[in-house]
């Protein structure tokens, strides 16, 4: 989880990740950061986000990306 939020947190240092649920919705990461978010995860976790995946509710904390990367793991 530490890389995810390390990950995150480059892209917008001033939120706080661990405790944001509601990123997507209030307009916190838009699609640029989806897909840079996306490349990052294939980066550091060797895995592709497949595009049925990418979807809101996957996005919207970091406890959701994180529970969607142990189920692609």
């Amino acid at each position: 989880m530490e890389k995810l939020l390390s990950i995150l947190s480059d892209l917008h240092p001033e939120i706080d990740f661990s405790s944001h649920s509601a990123l997507i919705d209030e307009g916190v990461l838009d699609s640029f950061d989806i897909v840079t978010i996306i490349a990052d995860v294939d980066d550091a976790y060797g895995l592709s986000i497949p595009a049925a995946e990418i979807v809101p509710e996957n996005f919207n904390s970091a406890l959701a990306l994180f529970s969607l990367i142990r189920r692609l793991s």
